[in-house]
């Protein structure tokens, strides 16, 4: 009984937040309940999809007098788990078959640069400023506590281990660990 009230929860959760996407994929869902949903006019997600509770997706198009046009854009077949955070100012382009652990965060911003003047203000007072975008591939596999950071691209089939901080590009069908994330095999 427990697991068909959850169901029927996510379900109501989905349509009552659907419509706020700027597209919400066939048989897609995001689980109850979200811990913030800012911004979903600029979020795409495709079909097949899955995000779990306790997500964080953030798109900001406006924050302490400055402007952006943001953008992130999840494909079909994903599934992204609980606790993890994607957010952007910029640009973020997730492929299909994405499959993420907890807890990762996937982000092309940050408060403020790491300059001496930066570092003086106190963080949730700096401007946002972008890298730029990040862009994942297809068929990517995102272990636990994975950090994607501003400027990065991961290629088709690569797979990132868990605790990683991905602060460079990743190669296709490459595998990743560290901090920073090194390639540590390459197929």
């Amino acid at each position: 009984m427990t697991r068909l009230i959850k169901a029927l929860t996510n379900r109501l959760y989905t349509v009552l937040h659907r419509n706020r996407f700027a597209h919400f994929g066939r048989h897609s869902h995001i689980g109850w309940k979200a811990m913030r949903l800012e911004g979903l006019g600029y979020i795409s997600v495709g079909d097949n999809t899955y995000i779990a509770p306790d997500v964080q997706l953030t798109a900001w198009d406006s924050r302490k007098g400055q402007h952006f046009t943001p953008t992130i854009t999840i494909g079909n077949d994903c599934t992204i788990r609980e606790h993890s955070h994607i957010s952007a100012i910029n640009k973020i382009v997730i492929g299909h078959h994405l499959l993420t652990g907890t807890n990762v965060l996937i982000t092309d911003n940050s408060h403020g640069e790491s300059t001496r003047e930066d570092m003086s203000i106190p963080v949730d007072e700096r401007l946002l400023v972008s890298k730029g975008p990040v862009v994942i591939g297809n068929n990517v596999w995102l272990g636990n506590n994975v950090c994607v950071m501003p400027g990065v691209t991961i290629g088709d089939g690569a797979i990132i281990g868990a605790n990683c901080v991905v602060t460079h590009d990743i190669p296709a069908y490459s595998v990743a660990g560290g901090i920073p994330a090194k390639v540590i095999k390459q197929l």
